[in-house]
């Protein structure tokens, strides 16, 4: 991963390159494998989403759940400095079921001999409450890119480690298609 002090990231795989560049609204992706690049254009960045006690519009769905921002501070990993963020969504909660009307009473079911009630089917059980999601990122201050990232959601726990190598600003041909590739339309 390479970033320019103009914002420039650069995400390689072993197959594949990510490159974005803000100040050109494009994304490049290269295939190294085939030797191709493809130029996305990005949009702008979206709006700020309107203050909390602005008023809303009738019928629009409600605002999506809170995300808690937590700062972790400061720390170091392997001599750089790092600031911390911990990030925790919870997802809304599920709307309650509808209450059934009430029936007369239904006769009663004849019992079958060796069945007792396991013939019949046990009614359906609520889901369980949703999980929070919760995100910790420790972000290199120098370099401004994420040198440790973990991620706890109901699915499990990953962790990604970047391991910063140079403070130096990369050369800006890390940036651009490199000779020899063919130029792929989206």
């Amino acid at each position: 991963m390479w970033r320019s002090s103009s914002g420039s990231m650069r995400l390689d795989t072993p197959t594949t390159s990510i490159i974005s560049n803000p100040a050109a609204q494009k994304t490049i992706l290269l295939d190294h494998l085939k030797k191709e690049a493809m130029v996305i254009p990005t949009p702008p960045a979206a709006a700020a989403p309107a203050s909390p006690g602005a008023p809303k519009m009738p019928g629009a769905p409600a605002s999506p759940p809170p995300l808690h921002v937590a700062d972790l501070g400061k720390s170091m990993i392997e001599s750089h400095e790092v600031e911390g963020k911990r990030f925790t969504f919870t997802p809304p909660q599920a709307p309650a079921p509808p209450q059934a009307p009430a029936k007369p009473q239904a006769p009663q079911m004849p019992k079958i001999p060796g069945l007792g009630s396991a013939a019949l089917p046990k009614p359906p059980q609520l889901p369980k409450p949703p999980q929070p999601t919760v995100t910790e990122v420790w972000t290199s201050v120098k370099l401004k890119t994420p040198v440790l990232t973990k991620v706890t959601s109901p699915a499990g726990e990953q962790t990604t480690y970047c391991k910063p190598t140079s403070t130096e600003e990369p050369h800006p041909s890390v940036f651009e298609i490199p000779p020899g590739y063919t130029l792929k339309k989206p």
